[in-house]
């Protein structure tokens, strides 16, 4: 029988992760639904590879020699799923009994909708904001005026509902949707790629939901330590002005660095004075949201990687 559903997991390293990640599909997938599942090795060093072919042939897996992009990677997946639905998760990410069939019932309640996000919980069980406004100098100016929460978060309530755009740590995505905007821009190395998806689907005539009645826990590998973090900082900024310059222009573009810097400089200000606070961090987002195209990110340290 042909699968209806693709599991799609992107692993980088996160072996530990990686077999969580896969018991939980076993434990949640709704019997009915016909499935396949996906796993990429993205070049991982820790034996993550052998551990997925261990388990046996109903996991196909997918090798890449050497790292790439979160973007490209979900779009080969993608690209190789046989489903109309497409689950993609990152290896950090959990299922929790229901999210998989209150997924489906959402996208299949609403022909117009390309994609339907859980609500992400940490690994507290906390839920956290997951489905935002699309970025503009009006969410900036949000966050420059600290009303980012309030303004600019739309993964609230406990109905289903029309959202611009999700986090794709646990994002069910119909194939069919992706496809017509040739899946996702691979010149998002991480970051803001699910954004520009659901910027180029909106564009298209379709949307996103949030599921609030569908869980998921994300355990979210990026750390507080700044030497751990500051790649992740080069590659947050760069692919939001990216983002910025693609859908708004270089004036627009501008604008957002600068509020966004604002809004961090204040965080780095105020941490001086609060106990406990990472103001090292603050400063760090401060400069690269200013000069977004400065310093070594992800990329630089995956294209340098031995291969």
């Amino acid at each position: 029988m042909a699968a209806d559903l693709s599991y799609c997991v992107v692993n980088t390293n996160g072996r530990d992760y990686l077999l969580r990640c896969l018991a939980a599909i076993e434990a949640t997938h709704p019997a009915d639904v016909p499935r396949e599942i996906l796993v990429l090795d993205n070049a991982s060093t820790d034996g993550s590879a052998n551990t997925v072919r261990a388990l046996g042939d109903e996991i196909e897996l997918i090798e890449q020699p050497r790292p790439t992009g979160k973007a490209e990677n979900d779009s080969l997946l993608m690209e190789r799923a046989q489903g109309r639905y497409c689950l993609l998760l990152n290896e950090d990410s959990e299922l929790r009994p229901g999210a998989t069939a209150a997924l489906i019932a959402a996208l299949d309640a609403d022909p117009k909708a390309a994609a339907a996000t859980p609500q992400l919980l940490d690994a507290n069980g906390a839920p956290y904001p997951c489905a935002w406004r699309f970025p503009g100098v009006g969410t900036a100016l949000a966050g420059a005026l600290f009303l980012h929460r309030w303004l600019t978060v739309e993964s609230k309530g406990t109905a289903t509902r029309r959202v611009d755009w999700a986090q794709s740590s646990a994002l069910l995505v119909r194939r069919e949707a992706a496809a017509t905007v040739n899946f996702m821009d691979p010149d998002f190395f991480v970051y803001y790629d699910e954004c520009d998806f659901a910027r180029r689907l909106a564009d298209a005539g379709r949307h996103e939901l949030f599921v609030p009645g569908a869980q998921a826990v994300h355990h979210d590998q990026l750390a507080t330590d700044l030497s751990a973090g500051l790649p992740r900082i080069v590659e947050f900024h760069r692919n939001r002005d990216l983002y910025m310059r693609k859908h708004h222009g270089r004036s627009a573009a501008l604008a957002v660095r600068l509020l966004t810097a604002w809004s961090y400089g204040v965080r780095a200000l105020a941490a001086a004075v609060i106990p406990g606070q990472p103001a090292d961090v603050y400063r760090a987002h401060a400069r690269q949201a200013l000069f977004p195209a400065r310093g070594v990110g992800i990329r630089e340290r995956a294209e340098a990687a031995p291969g």
